[in-house]
């Protein structure tokens, strides 16, 4: 029960804090924030797996005292109602929000949906315990709970995980897929200098294309344009895409380059 319990306290505070991530973070880009507010929702998203790691090691501690001071919880047909109640409210909830997460592309509510779908696990959890308790196995509830601080530390690490990479504009995208999908557009003689970063509906692509070198500039432009909607249409995250262009006659620089006679 204490460990469903410290779980259950900060569920209202991640949910506020999700919410509010997403609300400043779908805000378009403004003078201050030339490149969206994004980031807003990464920030968000790691606050929520610290919570859920500070909510771990309190019932971690609270586990390992139980343990040296053994005492029997009160186990009640309510507790066992109480709890069955809040695991079909829990699948409600991280259902709709892992859709709208999916739908609005918003790595704060599915990081929240995966907090919260932690929780029917949690609860599920805390029935056997209670059953234990309840048929003389006391020692079981610690054990239970210590079970749930682990699955809690999960929940955070992947959360924290995945933020990281917005945070550290770690690639999202092999470059070789890219090169690959660019390289069918006509007129593209070559890429190099591929570079992706971003955060999960919000990926932005800078690359160098080699056109013929002839080539006037609005054409040139036109197969730019023709690379950036391919790649939109493949990568439905890409919101944006620059393209700096080169003539095929100067030898590309850098990693991954390909070029074609």
């Amino acid at each position: 029960m204490t460990a469903d319990g410290y779980h259950s306290l900060f569920d209202g505070l991640s949910n506020i804090v999700g919410l509010a991530g997403s609300f400043i973070g779908d805000r378009p880009p403004d003078v201050e924030h030339p490149y969206g507010h994004r980031k807003y929702e990464t920030v968000a998203s790691i606050f929520i797996a610290l919570l859920l790691i500070f909510v771990g090691v309190e019932i971690l501690q609270s586990a390992l005292n139980r343990f040296l001071s053994p005492s029997v919880p009160e186990v009640t047909a309510i507790s066992f109602l109480i709890i069955l109640g809040t695991m079909c409210i829990n699948y409600l909830v991280t259902r709709y929000e892992y859709k709208q997460g999916e739908s609005l592309r918003s790595q704060v509510l599915i990081a929240d949906s995966m907090h919260t779908k932690s929780d029917i696990y949690v609860s599920l959890s805390v029935i056997v315990s209670l059953a234990a308790v309840k048929l003389g196995f006391p020692l079981m509830d610690p054990l239970i709970a210590i079970v749930i601080a682990f699955i809690i530390f999960r929940a955070g690490y992947r959360i924290i995980k995945e933020g990281s990479r917005d945070l550290l504009d770690m690639s999202r995208i092999e470059e070789k897929e890219i090169c690959d999908l660019v390289m069918g557009v006509e007129g593209v003689k070559g890429c190099h200098k591929i570079r992706t970063r971003g955060s999960m509906g919000d990926i932005k692509i800078d690359m160098h294309l080699l056109v013929q070198s002839d080539m006037t500039l609005e054409d040139a432009h036109l197969i730019s344009h023709k690379v950036s909607k391919k790649l939109k249409s493949e990568y439905k995250d890409i919101s944006d895409v620059v393209v700096h262009l080169e003539p095929s006659s100067q030898r590309p620089q850098g990693s991954n380059s390909k070029k074609t006679s």
